[in-house]
């Protein structure tokens, strides 16, 4: 149950980074309690859905999300 509230977070913060980065910050907080709740400590995240995915891109982000609290990896193709 709680890994369907963590791939509920994880797609909207997809949402929030084709919109225009709208409502990342409260994306990446739900992502966070929703990890927490679940006992995972990062999120996986299909760089094939990124509005920037390359390397630069990639670790924009990733540093985003850790200021944040949350650690991310992405999944290898």
């Amino acid at each position: 149950m709680s890994g369907t509230k963590v791939e509920e977070a994880i797609n909207n913060v997809y949402e929030s980074l084709q919109n225009d980065n709208a409502d990342i910050d409260l994306h990446i907080a739900t992502l966070k309690s929703s990890l927490a709740q679940a006992g995972l400590k990062e999120a996986e995240l299909d760089p094939e859905k990124l509005a920037h995915n390359n390397r630069s891109g990639r670790k924009l982000l990733q540093a985003y999300f850790r200021q944040r609290g949350v650690t991310v990896k992405f999944r290898s193709a």
